[in-house]
């Protein structure tokens, strides 16, 4: 006889097993009881089962999910719908892919599990060989040097003006580092507030009573002014005239 996969038993009843585990209660699985289901959907659901797709397939649901009923409704959605599908224990379920085999479905979980880490653990490796790669211990020592020579050259800073070779920079050129350097640091905190601006707004989003919270109060962005206006002369006192009695 064939081997047939997601085919078992519970107790007398023939089952499909759809979900071998359901996620985050791993020791239940979901079934449907194919012989108690209408014709149409019986023999539907047993060619997706016999089919390539199906026996590829390491879930059932995923065949399921991509086959339509003769009504024109996705299987997978519609025996949800229905509520067709059972929560079984594993350890109630009896797979039995041939006449002559069988295997308890927590057993079989056990296995395919073990085998899925083992291909992850296989293919990890293979990506962490591949990027690794083999360097010949020439070229690596050459690139290192290299590598040492061009840290320990000067390099001057983008925007920067280089002083001379006597080592003196004149007013000039004093005022246009400064300039360059005023200029990245209202950058910075021009890029700064905006992002914080966009936070506060994710925040809200996110909960929108955080408005009323008592949170701490954002300091001012100090400004820097300048004073055009002449300074105030010193004077004397005007003589104050004593009425004479």
């Amino acid at each position: 006889m064939a081997f047939l996969k997601h085919i078992g038993r519970h107790g007398d009843r023939k089952v499909v097993v759809i979900f071998r585990q359901i996620p985050g209660d791993d020791h239940m699985c979901l079934c449907i009881y194919p012989d108690l289901l209408a014709t149409h959907w019986h023999d539907t659901i047993m060619r997706v089962l016999e089919s390539p797709v199906g026996q590829a397939a390491e879930e059932f649901a995923d065949a399921l999910n991509r086959n339509l009923l003769p009504d024109g409704r996705n299987i997978l959605g519609a025996l949800h719908a229905e509520r067709m599908m059972k929560r079984v224990n594993t350890e109630q379920v009896l797979m039995t892919p041939t006449m002559n085999s069988n295997v308890k479905l927590v057993e079989l979980n056990k296995i395919l599990n073990e085998m899925k880490k083992g291909e992850d653990a296989v293919r990890k490796m293979a990506e962490i060989d591949g990027a690794r790669g083999l360097v010949d211990p020439k070229q690596k020592r050459a690139a290192e040097a290299q590598y040492k020579t061009e840290q320990q050259a000067p390099k001057a800073q983008s925007g920067y003006t280089a002083a001379p070779t006597d080592g003196a920079l004149d007013d000039k050129a004093l005022a246009s580092n400064m300039l360059t350097q005023a200029v990245r640091m209202h950058n910075e905190a021009t890029g700064m507030i905006n992002e914080a601006a966009r936070m506060r707004k994710e925040a809200e989003k996110m909960f929108p009573g955080v408005k009323m919270m008592d949170l701490p109060k954002m300091a001012p962005i100090p400004t820097v002014e300048t004073h055009t206006s002449a300074p105030k002369k010193r004077g004397r006192k005007p003589a104050v005239a004593h009425a004479t009695q």
